[in-house]
């Protein structure tokens, strides 16, 4: 009976080994996991971790004439002036762009004549309404990887000119199909020559927001460099149909890992959509890191839902 007995508890030594060697490498791999993917990362979090630290700020942005300024993408002129790209869901059902200009980042006027790429810069964030046009106003309408939806594109590496005789470079358009229908996913497109597409899902930066527990859409994305390092702001969608679970993450090319970024306002919101950043001169004349996100009501606190614009100055 006692020779019978040692196999079984050997059996039992070896399986409390294996069960104590399995959460030390668990524990390590979170520990591994705890810092920040790259300088470039970290350094976006501390700018944009924390509203109530921000040199400015405003919650529910809005044009002169009341229009909200959903999904807001911003610039500064060479005159100093910040220009705004954003689109207001109006009454008759649909999304219309517009174009506002700013001195201060608070109080914005709207121009009357919109851009004919307005409506290629942004895509809805209440309603996952799939972009038709071009990133480009007059190039060709940019490829689909998916019959569901074309997705909301976005261009880099060269820009945007209408048919030139020899483009200097082959712009590159990141989009966002549908791997299913309402489910979006990521796309990586070439324009070469300005006539001709070549277009494939970047799996990569789908899989480093999936790990993070997202199985919802995984939507719009915008680069931004920090300290010579790239990093590249994503939303990413917990679960699908739910706008309260929407969070924004840095995402790490090289590693390509993606972190989430912890981002706390005055009333604790928890949803953050659309996010974009812009390396500009804040209206103190500093050198600054401006955030626009969109702050869904499923996820809002009380006065804060809508578009977000704070920002940072560099050297805090």
């Amino acid at each position: 009976m006692t020779s019978a007995r040692q196999p079984r508890t050997a059996r039992l030594y070896f399986a409390a080994a294996l069960a104590l060697a399995a959460s030390l490498l668990v524990a390590h791999l979170a520990r591994a996991d705890a810092g920040p993917a790259s300088a470039g990362t970290a350094r976006l979090a501390a700018l944009a971790g924390d509203v109530t630290a921000a040199d400015g700020h405003r919650y529910d942005a809005r044009d002169d004439t009341g229009r909200t300024m959903d999904a807001a993408q911003i610039e500064q002129a060479q005159d100093g002036r910040y220009l705004a790209v954003y689109h207001t869901l109006l009454a008759d059902g649909r999304f219309h762009a517009a174009v506002a200009t700013s001195t201060d980042l608070r109080h914005w006027q709207r121009r009357q004549r919109s851009p004919t790429t307005a409506a290629a810069a942004t895509s809805s964030p209440m309603r996952r309404t799939p972009a038709t046009t071009s990133p480009c106003g007059r190039t060709r309408t940019p490829p689909r990887c998916s019959r569901a939806a074309p997705g909301t594109p976005s261009t880099r590496r060269a820009p945007c000119r209408a048919a030139p005789r020899a483009p200097p470079a082959s712009p590159r358009c990141a989009a966002r199909p549908s791997s299913s229908p309402g489910t979006d996913r990521q796309l990586r497109a070439t324009l070469t020559g300005f006539r001709h597409w070549h277009a494939e899902p970047d799996r990569r930066l789908d899989r480093a927001v999936r790990s993070r527990g997202n199985g919802g859409n995984i939507g719009d994305r915008a680069p931004v460099e920090l300290g010579g390092q790239r990093v590249v702001l994503i939303e990413g969608q917990g679960r699908r149909g739910d706008f309260g679970t929407w969070s924004t993450y840095a995402y790490d090319p090289p590693s390509g890992r993606a972190d989430r970024l912890d981002i706390r306002t005055h009333g604790g919101s928890r949803a953050f959509a659309n996010p974009s950043a812009t390396l500009l001169t804040d209206p103190r004349g500093e050198p600054a890191l401006l955030m626009s996100l969109f702050v869904p009501a499923e996820g809002s606190a009380p006065g804060e839902s809508g578009q977000l614009l704070y920002w940072r100055e560099l050297g805090k």
